[in-house]
C-alpha cells in the first residue's frame, strides 16, 4: 500500500494538472491553426495543425514537468533526449500496439453503442484507450526515466 501511495503522490497530481494545461494549449492551437489561419482549405491542414499543436504542447509539457512536477535540475540535452524518447515509446505503445488491438477486438466482436457503426465505435474506443495508455506510460516514463531523481 505504501508503494501505491508513493506512486500516486503530489507529483502524480502535478503531472495531471500539467497534462490538462498542455492539452488545452496544444489542442487550442490545433483549432486556431486549422480554423483561424485558414488551413481548413488545404489537404495538409489537419496534419500540419495537429503536428504543430502537439509539438508546442510537448514543449510546454517538457518545461512544466521538468521544473514544476519533477523539479529536475539536470542541464544539457540529456533530459530533452530522454523526454523525446519517452514520448516516442509511449506513442508507439499506445497508438501502434494498443489502439489497433482495441480496434480489432471491437470489430471482431461487433461491439457498438450510441447508434454508431461498429467501425466508428471501434475507432473512438481505440482513441480513448490509446489516450489513457499514453498518459499512463508517459507518467511512468517521465517520472522514472526522463526526469528521474538522482540517488
Amino acid at each position: 500500500m505504501d508503494k501505491l501511495k508513493q506512486f500516486f503522490d503530489i507529483k502524480f497530481w502535478k503531472f495531471i494538472l500539467v497534462g490538462i494545461i498542455n492539452t488545452i494549449i496544444g489542442m487550442g492551437l490545433q483549432f486556431v491553426f486549422y480554423n483561424v489561419f485558414g488551413w481548413d482549405k488545404y489537404d495538409w491542414g489537419v496534419i500540419l495543425a495537429s503536428f504543430l499543436g502537439n509539438f508546442i504542447g510537448s514543449v510546454v509539457s517538457f518545461f512544466l514537468n521538468k521544473h514544476f512536477t519533477f523539479k529536475n535540475k539536470e542541464k544539457g540535452w540529456k533530459p530533452v533526449f530522454r523526454f523525446a524518447l519517452n514520448i516516442l515509446v509511449c506513442y508507439t505503445i499506445a497508438y501502434v500496439l494498443v489502439s489497433p488491438l482495441v480496434t480489432w477486438i471491437c470489430t471482431a466482436n461487433g461491439w457498438t453503442m450510441f447508434g454508431w457503426t461498429v467501425e466508428k465505435f471501434a475507432g473512438n474506443a481505440a482513441l480513448a484507450v490509446g489516450a489513457c495508455t499514453f498518459v499512463a506510460c508517459n507518467y511512468i516514463g517521465q517520472r522514472f526515466f526522463a526526469f528521474r531523481e538522482k540517488k
